[in-house]
């Protein structure tokens, strides 16, 4: 097969998964994406910081790829708190349009229990179509 792993320059090594992996066809899929930073730090510890953080390291996942968030598809959100998530509708709003402007691709919010990294709040995944 022809695919090829994307890793963005200087993140640290994914260990067990990758980042993104783009087919021959252009699909690119991103695995979820939570809002640490290259390093894997958490520098924010709200759900509107972590969650930008995510975005950020999206798009430059698919930069990476060679893409714009404007080849973004689908994204699906994983998220602990619902409430949360809930009350903050304009903060999220103006983050996601910070990061990816007025590109709205197919959504999906789901509520979880809790995600892998304890420190998570939020997890995205991407597909884009290069």
């Amino acid at each position: 097969m022809g695919n090829k792993i994307v890793q963005p320059e200087g993140w640290a090594p994914a260990k067990g998964y990758a980042n993104g992996i783009l087919t021959e066809g252009k699909t690119l899929y991103i695995g979820g994406q939570i809002g640490w930073n290259s390093e894997k730090i958490f520098e924010e510890k709200d759900f509107i910081g972590q969650m930008e953080q995510v975005l950020k390291n999206i798009k430059e996942i698919i930069e990476a790829a060679g893409g714009r968030v404007e080849n973004i598809v689908r994204l699906t959100w994983f998220i602990i708190d619902k409430g949360d998530y809930m009350a903050n509708q304009s903060a999220v709003g103006a983050a996601y349009r910070r990061v990816f402007g007025r590109h709205f691709p197919a959504m999906s919010v789901v509520v979880v229990k809790e995600l892998i990294e304890d420190e998570a709040l939020i997890e995205i995944e991407a597909t884009a179509e290069l």
